[in-house]
């Protein structure tokens, strides 16, 4: 973390039931002294204070998880794996200097994160120099795996250390588009994006499917993250016609567009991608909004037979917050690290490799195994396999689950 011989996290993640001091790089090759075994690190990259820390505390948490249950139960024997956990702020300035963080802890050997798809943009080239694993359990943004030009079906993956579990927005904008015009019967939609990374893919990809369909995208807008007054926009939707809103960008500003466009007397639904799916977006809106929409990568985790352990567990140490929209994704993308070090381990005569981090990688994309949130494993491009997603709608002042299928692009 800090440039010195013995690295302890000050941060001390206390869970209610649990404390858990993480232990970080040391002079001693890996060596936990303490245990006589080898200590591998899990590094978490993710907003763990501001608007978007309640995403953000669920993915930490649940990768903590993973990495206690890899240990109780002796998943890769001799090996002791602890957590490095940092805060991204959701910026990508932030998330720059904490992949050199994390690439100078020659302990770790993974990464789990970040949440949003700008902060790994600035992230990605640091691991992939480092040949240090980095496995996103929420970017969407398809650039990050299949390369600037992946809309012209050029495809060429630009980091061979980037994987993520959760899949990409080339689908979850479909998902959304047809969706919204063929089950909601919407024909006129306002779309909205907040210029960052995410939302703006999100929201073009969207578009250019909703009027493949044959709908008609009445007008554009776009707002600043971190404004609170969208009554602009609002008056604009509300003059437009338009029958619905799309979204792209994240629940604390999808939350405040919802309220002011019903204020401005549009009463149509709010729209939006897995950036809104959360309950906070419900608690941001003082106008009720029953009938808004979001799509979310994967099924619901309550409801996959996979997640009962992953949620009884969860429960049982006594985290103070939820796991989230990403909770499921977050264990599932740090067990794949578990699973590629064990690979890795059990090649090389039950140790680490000199080169562990590049072997690592490389094993990375032959993990197999029934996770949290279903099958797991990663294509040619780093993606996650798994296509399934799910559109939520508010109803009596909670989202609740109304269509789940997988999409195929």
């Amino acid at each position: 973390m800090r440039n010195r011989s013995l690295l302890v996290l000050t941060t001390v993640l206390t869970t209610g039931a649990l404390t858990l001091t993480a232990c970080g790089s040391r002079d001693d090759g890996g060596k936990d002294n303490s245990k006589g075994g080898t200590t591998v690190v899990i590094g978490v990259d993710a907003p763990l204070t501001g608007s978007l820390s309640a995403l953000g505390q669920g993915i930490k948490n649940s990768v903590d998880l993973a990495v206690q249950t890899a240990n109780k139960n002796k998943e890769v024997p001799g090996v002791t794996f602890k957590i490095e956990a940092l805060d991204d702020q959701a910026t990508p300035a932030t998330g720059k200097a904490n992949a050199t963080k994390l690439v100078g802890i020659k302990d770790v050997l993974g990464v789990v994160g970040p949440l949003n798809s700008g902060v790994s943009q600035s992230m990605q080239a640091d691991f992939d120099k480092a040949n240090l694993t980095q496995v996103s359990p929420a970017n969407t943004n398809p650039s990050l795996s299949k390369g600037d030009n992946w809309g012209k079906g050029d495809f060429k993956r630009p980091f061979k250390t980037y994987f993520r579990t959760a899949t990409t927005d080339v689908i979850q904008g479909k998902f959304a588009a047809n969706y919204l015009f063929k089950d909601a019967g919407k024909k006129k939609v306002f779309v909205v994006n907040d210029k960052q990374t995410y939302g703006a893919g999100l929201a073009a990809i969207f578009s250019d499917e909703f009027k493949r369909l044959g709908g008609t995208v009445v007008d554009t807008d776009s707002v600043t993250v971190k404004e609170t007054d969208f009554s602009s926009t609002a008056n604009k939707i509300k003059a437009s016609g338009a029958d619905s809103v799309y979204f792209g960008g994240q629940y604390p500003e999808g939350g405040l567009l919802s309220d002011q466009v019903k204020k401005a007397g549009a009463k149509i639904p709010t729209m939006g991608g897995d950036g809104i799916y959360d309950p906070e977006f419900i608690k941001a809106s003082g106008e009720a909004n029953d009938g808004d929409l979001a799509t979310s990568v994967g099924y619901p985790v309550e409801k996959l037979p996979t997640a009962k352990k992953f949620i009884e567990d969860y429960k049982a140490a006594g985290y103070k917050d939820p796991y989230a929209a990403y909770g499921g994704y977050s264990y599932d993308a740090a067990w794949s690290i578990i699973q590629a070090v064990k690979a890795v381990v059990a090649d090389n005569k039950g140790k680490l490799p000199e080169d562990a981090r590049a072997k690592v990688t490389e094993a990375m994309a032959k993990v197999s195994f029934e996770g949290v949130t279903g099958k797991v494993s990663f294509d040619e491009f780093g993606d996650t396999t798994n296509k399934q997603l799910t559109v939520y709608q508010v109803k009596n002042g909670a989202w609740v689950d109304v269509k789940s299928s997988t999409f195929e692009d």
